[in-house]
């Protein structure tokens, strides 16, 4: 038998003064990969392991301290109300205390502890994940995009090469879980996509995209606390795994959400976090990001010895490297006629993106989707604003169906002309064109008209009846497009 390593004993010097603290403590103590975790009846504490590994260097006591405060500081972004702060363990290795006015001999980070039913990953296990948490989740992270820091092209961090290194690391990972030519094909993906996507990836970069994110957005590490989302444990060792595209952060989540049976809700959050942060332009680079993501979530659970859950993010993986069917369909109605609620539920059966003419308009004028124009004193529905709002719709349809996905413009579509731009681009693009037209009777319009607050639309019983005026019906040849879906 080997003799035991330096590391090996500061390792089992440490497991034994946090045993001895969480008996002090009346703890229950869970050991994670790399770290222990103390779990009282309303706080935690997070003490990192003595450890040396390839990605990560815990040795010495001031680098525990250095990755606990940076725990603490990354954190308190999106989980403030639990993250308190850092603490130190004073005394000595046989009678450690949490806190005291002695030298540190080891330090943690202090948490409150929340209910394991709060946890995302939990509801979507019981099926008690609504389509509200997922709405909220989706504009938290929009919001916290849109905020964090920005990284320096010279940083170095999630360049091309590095990418494509690191998906690939991620797949020798995850290959014990593969059978026949999966990894192979895998491997011709990963590598022809990070071949084309370069280009993509450096523009993003140089564009602003590349930000301090959270690292690890799986649904384990969300929670709802009375319709409060919080994201914890974000990535603190590894600059790297955090510095990188803010469609890199919410591909993690649409993953976990697609890998977890629930499609629809992945397309929810992404649909709604597309209209809050309004980055089609980076959906082309969503696929990669689900793949690597997915495989690299097989990885942890091969390592973890679950292997029908590493299975099952495998095939999320193959899911996403297999484009599926691909059309630009277009609404087609007046204000409360049901547009865009007919739009959300295709979007959720069909895994498209929709791009709502009322958000983007808002948009161009700064505005966020419930802001009220009018109050401000802006015209933002005059001829020129509707010109610029349809040029934005079209090129965000054009991004989204070079992602490979369907896409569907949440527009009133009434003049003739709307529908045949939206057409020339289905040709163009060479992918099917489908109208979906919408209709109520007039007292069902005016009544959803009247009850609609906090909707992006500021569409009212007026503007109605303008578009009702100018409205074209459609055509025995636009016709044939129609699709009762």
């Amino acid at each position: 038998m080997p003799a035991p390593t330096h590391a090996d004993a500061a390792l089992a010097a440490s497991a034994a003064l946090v045993a001895r603290l969480a008996e002090r403590e009346q703890a229950e103590l869970i050991e994670t990969h790399l770290s222990w975790v103390l779990l009282g009846a309303s706080v935690a504490y997070k003490i990192k392991k003595p450890l040396r590994l390839p990605f990560v260097d815990y040795t010495s006591l001031a680098a525990r301290e250095h990755f606990c405060q940076e725990e603490w500081r990354l954190n308190r972004r999106l989980a403030p109300s639990i993250y308190r702060d850092v603490v130190a363990i004073t005394g000595s290795p046989d009678a450690p205390i949490l806190g005291g006015s002695g030298p540190a001999i080891e330090v943690a980070v202090r948490m409150r502890r929340f209910e394991a039913h709060a946890l995302l990953s939990e509801r979507l296990r019981t099926g008690t994940l609504t389509p509200g948490t997922v709405d909220a989740c989706a504009d938290m992270l929009a919001r916290f995009h849109a905020t964090a820091p920005m990284a320096s092209p010279d940083d170095g961090f999630a360049t091309p090469e590095r990418r494509s290194a690191t998906a690939q690391a991620a797949l020798a990972g995850a290959a014990p879980a593969c059978r026949g030519d999966e990894a192979i094909r895998l491997g011709h993906w990963l590598h022809a996509q990070a071949a084309t996507l370069a280009p993509l990836w450096s523009d993003r970069l140089a564009q602003g995209r590349l930000r301090e994110c959270h690292g690890d957005l799986h649904l384990a590490n969300l929670i709802d606390e009375d319709g409060v989302i919080s994201a914890f444990d974000g990535i603190e060792f590894d600059p790297a795994l955090r510095w990188i595209d803010v469609i890199d952060d919410i591909a993690f989540v649409v993953m976990d959400l697609h890998a977890g049976g629930r499609a629809d809700l992945a397309f929810r959050l992404l649909n709604r976090w597309l209209d809050g942060s309004g980055d089609h332009a980076g959906l082309p680079t969503l696929r990669f990001a689900v793949v690597y993501r997915a495989l690299v979530r097989t990885q942890v659970s091969l390592l973890q010895g679950q292997g029908d859950l590493a299975r099952r993010y495998l095939d999320c993986a193959l899911h996403w490297i297999e484009p599926g069917p691909t059309w630009l369909a277009i609404m087609n109605g007046l204000p409360g006629s049901g547009k865009s609620h007919v739009s959300q539920r295709l979007l959720e059966q069909h895994g498209a993106i929709r791009v709502r003419a009322d958000v983007e308009r808002k948009r161009l004028f700064g505005l966020a989707a419930d802001a009220n124009s009018r109050a401000l004193g802006l015209n933002i529905y005059d001829r020129a604003s509707g010109e610029r709002t349809y040029a934005a719709l079209l090129a965000a349809a054009r991004a989204a169906i070079g992602s490979q996905l369907p896409v569907i413009l949440d527009a009133a579509h009434l003049r003739k002309t709307e529908c045949a731009r939206a057409a020339r681009l289905a040709k163009t693009l060479r992918v099917p064109f489908r109208i979906v037209p919408c209709e109520a009777p007039d007292e069902v319009l005016r009544q959803r008209i009247a009850q609609r607050h906090g909707d992006a639309s500021e569409a009212d019983v007026a503007v109605m009846e303008h578009l009702r005026t100018v409205a074209q019906a459609l055509s025995p040849a636009e016709q044939a497009f129609i699709w009762r879906a």
